[in-house]
């Protein structure tokens, strides 16, 4: 089969390269990146013009302005193979923790990430989590409802629920879009409302909302149906009974988060899993029947990020294609109601920028 799918060109005019010690000079880089600033980052008075415009130079003094100052012009060619018309039909979101882009990108500790995933997928430059908002259950809880309610630290369910039916898994099962959550060391025999090992339940969203759990009840019959153990996940994704909206959640071993032996690596431990599972996904016919997949981290280590946003899928750009646009968590949330269809958007979600731009067909 053939599709139109999207090539990206570079229109640049003629872009000094001299370099002044170890990287490109500001003065080039703010010159040769004025036409890329002024055309991604908005007016001035813009929220996220300062931290798009800043995460354009620095990104110039580091690689130069030719790599990162051009500006993307979409052109469309026919290359066999690949579909550039559809709408996504099935949605995958993995969240990693606590790691800054910087420590990621070009880390030889995630050969995976950098030799394998960056070139096939497309993938954001300057998403953070929303403003000062740290630590990770109040991100959890931001990218299923646009909100944190207040929450502004990782106690369990018991102290932090919420009654309010206004979050995405609850609009998605209303509009009759399948859902499931997949986590890591979790039994399914319960609904998993406490910590147990290396599962934490600060990194599972949904046990957070009375809807779910029967206000923590942890024999909540929906909730054991929706919340079941990564352990299922394969035999899930080979049979073809995967859910439209699947969000996984490894182990705190396996997330980046923690130091954990033998590796004693949280980059490599999470690059490791990831070079095992992601592939699983890839291969699946729930993927190539227009999935999408979105890897993502909780939270930067330092300040708000960038963190990392990774974005494969048949109707993706692809190619290792990126862009400098602000996003937060309420980015991710925007555009998976928008790809199921599903209003009100949620809470911030209603005002910050879609993922649309990281797709050749969207939604």
């Amino acid at each position: 089969m053939t599709g139109a799918v999207m090539v990206t060109a570079l229109a640049v005019g003629v872009l000094a390269t001299p370099r002044v010690g170890t990287s490109f000079s500001m003065r080039i880089c703010r010159r040769e990146c004025s036409r890329r600033i002024a055309a991604e980052c908005g007016l001035p008075d813009h929220r996220g013009y300062r931290r798009c415009k800043r995460g354009l130079l620095v990104s110039c003094r580091r690689r130069g302005p030719g790599a990162a100052c051009a500006i993307p012009v979409t052109t469309t060619t026919t290359l066999p193979g690949q579909l550039a018309s559809g709408h996504i039909k099935t949605v995958f979101v993995i969240l990693m923790e606590n790691q800054d882009w910087a420590s990621i990108a070009g880390n030889p500790a995630a050969p995976y990430i950098n030799n394998v995933l960056l070139p096939m997928a497309a993938h954001a430059e300057q998403y953070y989590n929303p403003p000062r908002l740290h630590p990770s259950e109040p991100n959890y809880l931001w990218l299923e409802a646009g909100t944190n309610f207040g929450v502004l630290n990782d106690d369990p369910p018991a102290q932090n629920h919420q009654s309010t039916a206004s979050h995405l898994v609850t609009l998605l099962n209303t509009a009759g879009v399948s859902w499931k959550a997949y986590q890591e060391g979790i039994s399914g025999m319960t609904c998993p409302l406490t910590n147990v090992g290396e599962y934490v339940v600060r990194h599972d969203p949904f046990v957070y909302f009375d809807d779910v759990t029967e206000a923590n009840n942890s024999s909540a019959p929906y909730c054991i149906a929706h919340v079941r153990p990564y352990a299922e996940w394969a035999g899930d994704l080979n049979a073809g009974t995967v859910a439209r909206y699947n969000f996984i959640t490894p182990n705190v071993c396996d997330d980046m988060h923690s130091s954990c032996a033998p590796v004693n690596d949280p980059v490599k431990q999470g690059d490791t899993w990831l070079s095992t599972e992601v592939p699983r996904i890839l291969a699946s016919q729930a993927y190539a029947d227009h999935g999408a997949l979105f890897i993502t981290w909780d939270e930067a280590e330092t300040n708000d990020g960038p963190i990392g946003m990774i974005v494969l899928s048949p109707l993706g750009k692809g190619g290792g294609y990126s862009n400098s646009i602000h996003y937060t968590h309420s980015s991710t949330l925007r555009t998976v109601e928008e790809i199921f269809g599903v209003s009100p958007l949620l809470g911030d979600a209603a005002q910050s920028t879609d993922l649309a731009d990281l797709f050749v067909a969207f939604p």
